[in-house]
């Protein structure tokens, strides 16, 4: 099948090749073409399926109509979701998203910005390693149009969409000692990631002002260990914290194997122990008995996302804008 160009699109709707290119590139009203001869290309083109080369418009306008989202783990239901909507908003607003993964390695993480800045893409929305604070100057130093969803780094200038990490912990350890909950563990990883760090301190600060806080009760589990692994030292964990009556899990994967290490154990949900974990799972709400988590505003986070991006993009002069939205407690039978 023929490629449909613009001289065909000139040729149909009789006009020249520089009206089509200047309606096709928004700019027909301020070239003083008038509405019905920039509505007569634009059903033209429509009706002959045109699509622009992108290559072309990129030579040509130094924008390529995409962003780059680099998030820890695509397949994590939390990422994947926040992925979907991102693309949807994207969409309206005529860009397209190259996803890439980082795998939490640092590497990688600084390896991905690279080729995204080869693709010479137009902005990119990061949830950041621990240690990709240089490779997010780089950007900023180079005017490059970036937003951090998820997590941040404190002090460095840079629009970010999180959610309110320190208040969601502390609520939902509240929630377990209202519900007579008083052995409570956290089980966290050793990612060092600020998001983390408030989520434990949330806990903390609950605990001690309830007068119940033993650090003992606190377990790091090795991000980079696998599933089985996890599950490993968990059952290891338990069984020597035998008095512990509810659980603080402060990622959807470590919650996931924190079900698997109770299942082989024996443990029974919630009368031997209460638990809530940080992000929904579609497993959460198949298990038996149902999981309560801590629901993070994805929607929210990744319309807000875009929104700055795109301001950004079209604003030489946008100011930083640092997002901190509230979390929701999803109540359900395990506690």
């Amino acid at each position: 099948m023929k490629k449909i160009t613009i001289k065909d699109i000139a040729l149909e709707a009789q006009v020249s090749i520089s009206t089509v290119s200047f309606v096709l590139n928004d700019k027909g009203e301020k070239m003083g073409i008038s509405p019905a001869v920039i509505k007569k290309v634009q059903d033209i083109a429509a009706k002959l399926n045109y699509r622009p080369n992108m290559i072309a418009t990129s030579l040509r306008t130094g924008k390529t109509k995409s962003i780059g989202l680099i998030v820890e783990n695509i397949a994590n239901q939390f990422f994947s979701s926040l992925a979907r909507v991102i693309e949807e908003e994207a969409k309206k607003k005529g860009y397209r998203v190259f996803y890439c993964s980082t795998g939490n390695d640092e590497e990688r993480s600084a390896e991905l910005v690279q080729s995204l800045l080869q693709a010479n893409v137009d902005g990119f929305i990061i949830t950041p390693t621990e240690k990709l604070d240089k490779s997010i100057d780089q950007l900023l130093k180079m005017k490059k149009p970036v937003v951090l969803i998820d997590r941040y780094f404190p002090g460095q200038e840079v629009s970010h969409v999180v959610m309110d990490n320190y208040e969601g912990a502390f609520s939902a350890t509240n929630f377990l000692i209202e519900k007579g909950r008083r052995k409570i563990a956290l089980i966290n990883n050793n990612s060092g990631m600020v998001q983390m760090q408030l989520r434990e301190k949330g806990y903390v600060d609950a605990l001690k002002k309830a007068g119940i806080y033993d650090e003992k009760l606190i377990l790091h589990l090795d991000y980079h260990s696998s599933e089985e692994e996890k599950v490993e030292e968990l059952i290891s964990f338990f069984r020597n914290n035998k008095t512990i009556d509810g659980v603080l899990f402060l990622t959807n994967y470590m919650g996931l194997a924190g079900l698997q290490a109770f299942q082989k154990i024996g443990l029974k949900l919630p009368d031997d122990l209460a638990i809530i974990s940080y992000d929904d799972h579609y497993s959460f709400r198949l298990h038996s008995p149902t999981i309560t988590v801590v629901e993070q505003p994805i929607n929210t986070i990744a319309v807000k996302a875009v929104e700055l991006l795109m301001d950004q993009m079209i604003n030489d002069h946008a100011v930083v804008e640092k997002v901190v939205l509230k979390g929701n407690i999803i109540v359900r039978e395990s506690v």
